[in-house]
């Protein structure tokens, strides 16, 4: 089974800037889409960020549109998401998750917004912003 290591995270400023990586430890191409996740201990996983492996989609959360890139290298296997103006109220643990194509998930909006939606997921990476 494909597993998913996620790093970069650590401490900033607010208003600083962060880039996490997430890894596949195959393809990232037998993907059909990677996402970004956030948790804070009590609450659910909050979707941020998704890119389509086929086609370069990309898709936002509206708290972080503007602020985060998510980017998907196929040569590296790997998708990072870029953090900019980053502020306190994005402190969280921060979750990779894919969705193998075997699942047959379309990659657009209403589907990549779904936790649900996703079958593989890293270990995590924690984020935390000081004001």
């Amino acid at each position: 089974q494909e597993q998913l290591v996620e790093s970069g995270g650590g401490s900033v400023q607010a208003g600083g800037s962060l880039k996490l990586s997430c890894t596949a430890s195959k393809y990232t191409y037998s993907a059909n889409y990677i996402g970004w996740f956030r948790q804070t201990v009590g609450k659910g996983r909050e979707w941020i960020a998704t890119a389509c492996t086929a086609n370069g989609d990309t898709y936002y959360t509206d708290s972080v549109r503007g602020r985060f890139t998510i980017a998907h290298d196929a040569a590296q296997n790997t998708v990072y998401l870029q953090m900019n103006s980053l502020e306190p109220e994005d402190t969280n643990m921060y979750y990779c998750a894919a969705e193998p194509k075997g699942f047959g998930t379309p990659c657009s909006g209403p589907y990549v917004r779904d936790v649900n939606n996703y079958h593989r997921w890293g270990q995590g990476t924690q984020v935390t912003v000081s004001s």
